[in-house]
């Protein structure tokens, strides 16, 4: 079978040779041919000439063409930052004080949308034909917090008429979205919504079952298949997502893929899922990585599977770690004899925990995968912040991102769970669920009286 032929049959609901394999390899892309991430988000050469890398390299069965959730905010007016080794990030929200309701739809030459397009059709006349390609759109909700802010988590309870028509506007512009992947020759129509990890099931019933199962009607009526994509985690959410009926789930580390695969299962969705972005792929070596895939695949039947990292792969991820992927997923019986005696050294813990008992102010650390590239994470430092910024009493705010080895330790020794997570006083507060202004405030000002 090709590597298209697998995705296909495994999102029919057929049996495959072997497990599919999809790298989210976004900004990634760009280090197989010493690009940085800027020039691979917006010069067509550089981004195709790296796509076509991965696909000689890395030998996927399905593959996205961009992994940018800022391509329609940039369009409707929200400023972003620019780095070399990430994605762009969302600085403004043009909708934070209004209440207005936007009528814009993005068309083909809006932004960066020709960039994408093109290099949408060149990968399917280069690829497309034994190769699964994915057009990643941004969900309805991220975008409407790319729009609003945080204040959007306010507005669900106080102004919840407010949130719904937001929602039918962005619904509408991931509708068009989908429309133009489809039109470029997408396989796959993929709606990546890392905030829905970030509320509640009754408030994703309440908000998030209408649009989303109407994106992936549409996308269905369109003849291609869907995928929802969510990071953080998102366990409550797995059954309320199965409920749009998309074809596909994709979850990150913070989801246990077992967990998750018994509830999908029941509904024939595809789940994929998830090997861990940072411990395991940018900072371990071949054997983790090939230990941990394989400890992945036999955890769970294999139906019904597609085995990708967690989410966008960071830019510096040892290219000789998703060969060891790649390798452990296409022949796992080979490797699983070859790491069956292997064990892991760890990464061990070196520097030093603040003294809680003896702090001068309240102390809120946030631990985040990356604050500069995961949505959700940007949204709950921003939380964090928006506190100290507008509270009454002094507030230290340090946010630890799991980007660096130390980090990594720093979360396991103090027993992070899931990620992005505020700890107030070294006790945890808020665990992938991001508060308002006045709950995180009270929640600082008990700390701080106990």
């Amino acid at each position: 079978m090709t590597g298209k032929e697998r995705i296909f049959a495994v999102l029919s609901g057929k049996k495959t040779d072997k497990i599919p394999w999809v790298p989210f390899a976004g900004v990634h892309a760009g280090k197989l041919i010493g690009a940085d991430a800027r020039e691979v988000s917006t010069d067509l050469d550089k981004l195709t000439a790296s796509l076509k890398e991965v696909n000689r390299i890395y030998k996927p069965d399905g593959q996205p063409v961009m992994f940018d959730l800022q391509i329609e905010a940039e369009i409707l007016g929200c400023d972003l930052v620019w780095s070399d080794s990430g994605p762009p990030t969302v600085s403004s929200h043009p909708l934070s004080e209004t209440n207005e309701i936007p009528s814009l739809m993005p068309s083909p030459e809006d932004g960066r949308l020709p960039l994408e397009l093109q290099a949408m059709r060149v990968m399917k006349e280069a690829v497309g034909e034994h190769t699964a390609l994915y057009g990643l759109l941004c969900g309805p909700f991220t975008l409407a917090s790319h729009l609003r802010g945080t204040n959007i988590f306010m507005d669900m309870m106080l102004d919840p008429d407010y949130v719904h028509q937001l929602l039918e506007y962005t619904l509408q512009v991931s509708k068009r979205m989908a429309e133009l992947f489809i039109d470029a020759g997408m396989d796959v129509i993929a709606a990546v919504d890392p905030l829905i990890s970030q509320i509640s099931p009754d408030h994703f019933t309440e908000f998030m079952h209408k649009p989303f199962s109407e994106l992936f009607a549409f996308i269905r009526e369109k003849g291609v298949w869907s995928s929802f994509f969510v990071c953080g985690n998102a366990t409550m959410n797995i059954e309320p997502m199965c409920r749009t009926r998309p074809d596909n789930i994709s979850i990150d580390e913070n989801v246990d893929l077992a967990g998750a695969k018994a509830v999908t299962d029941p509904y024939n969705i595809v789940i994929s899922g998830n090997i861990p972005l940072t411990s395991v792929m940018l900072f371990g070596n071949q054997q983790d990585n090939m230990k941990a895939t394989v400890e992945l695949i036999d955890s769970v039947s294999k139906n019904l599977l597609i085995i990708s990292p967690g989410c966008d792969m960071p830019y510096d991820i040892p290219i000789e770690n998703t060969l060891a992927i790649e390798q452990a997923v296409h022949e796992t019986d080979t490797v699983r004899k070859m790491v069956e005696n292997y064990q892991s050294s760890g990464i061990e813990f070196t520097g030093t925990l603040p003294d809680y008992d003896s702090l001068e102010r309240p102390l809120v650390e946030v631990f985040t995968l990356d604050s500069a590239t995961c949505a959700a994470c940007t949204y709950m430092l921003a939380a964090a912040e928006d506190v100290k910024e507008h509270a009454e009493f002094d507030i230290d705010v340090v946010e630890y991102k799991y980007t660096t080895p130390e980090n990594i330790a720093r979360c396991r020794e103090m027993g992070v769970k899931q990620l992005p997570s505020i700890y107030i006083n070294g006790q945890l507060a808020y665990s992938s669920l991001i508060p308002s202004r006045q709950e995180l405030t009270e929640k600082i000002k008990e700390a701080a009286e106990s």
